[in-house]
């Protein structure tokens, strides 16, 4: 079985569909500085790319398993998901109901997230991708320093997980037009295991969990630190085959900027070495 959906994962890539101009944005090279927002931190360099304005539906989700039934609930190998993969689909036949069609699609693990998108002729953006436009606020594209930007990121932190989403698309875009990256779910990353803090599970002793509790982090004195902070150890805690309720996922695509540019391509052929979660902690911890 699991031979035969790698070799489906393959084929999944064979065909590259063109770049829908309506579903994705692309942003331009530039930097972003990893975990820790302060000036002291080393930039990490960010190629161009494009990048899902939305996260991905449960409708979506739903057309894609309909084509690749290895994915469907029930059929994909427990390896590769958790026992609750899909489980929030309350439709006929054990699909989304009509109420939870444009609802970004979460239970759903890193390699099924991964399937979608090689489906798509995408991938998963990197973290470093994701933290660059997610660093943007609705007016420019760096908003971290603006008067109650991380405030407002804090503040769904804070809030307790919630079975009902919202239909994506609903809240302001940022400056790139993209929409959601903070406020709905957490977002899978090709890359979530290279995060700076380490833990071995969910229960990890050695981490301080009072840095994760949203209430203390809304009320630091730095809380741009916390806001990262959160992210990354959220990020490190998480095992590929997770199918969380709050977890979703969007895509990326590389930019045909990267042919002309050594030096981004570079960087993004360094990110592409890790993909696939490293395998001790696919399966034993990330």
């Amino acid at each position: 079985m699991k031979a035969a959906l790698l070799l489906g994962l393959a084929a999944l890539q064979t065909a590259v569909p063109a770049v829908s101009e309506a579903k994705m944005v692309e942003l331009p090279r530039g930097e972003v500085r990893p975990l820790y927002l302060t000036k002291d931190s080393p930039l990490t360099p960010v190629a161009a790319f494009f990048l899902d304005r939305l996260p991905v539906t449960n409708a979506e989700f739903a057309h894609f398993v309909s084509q690749h039934p290895t994915w469907q609930a029930g059929q994909a190998p427990a390896l590769f998901v958790e026992s609750q993969y899909l489980s929030h689909w309350l439709g006929a036949d054990g699909r989304p109901s009509p109420e939870q069609q444009q609802q970004a699609v979460t239970h759903v693990s890193w390699y099924a997230a991964n399937a979608y998108c090689q489906a798509q002729g995408k991938r998963l953006p990197t973290v470093s991708e994701w933290e660059y436009a997610a660093q943007a606020s609705e007016l420019s594209a760096n908003g971290s320093k603006e008067a109650g930007y991380t405030q407002r990121i804090l503040a769904w932190y804070a809030k307790p997980a919630t079975a009902q989403l919202p239909n994506v698309g609903q809240s302001p875009a940022n400056f790139w037009k993209i929409q959601d990256l903070h406020g709905l779910v957490w977002e899978w990353t090709q890359d979530f295991n290279t995060a700076l803090v380490t833990g071995e599970s969910r229960g990890d002793s050695s981490l301080d969990q009072g840095l994760f509790c949203g209430s203390a982090a809304a009320g630091s004195a730095d809380p741009s630190d916390y806001a990262a902070f959160m992210r990354y150890g959220f990020r490190s805690s998480l095992k590929a085959p997770y199918t969380l309720g709050n977890l979703g996922f969007r895509c990326a695509q590389d930019s045909p900027e990267l042919q002309d540019s050594p030096e981004p391509q570079k960087s993004l052929e360094q990110a592409k070495t890790a993909k696939e979660p490293l395998s001790n902690q696919a399966q034993g911890g990330s």
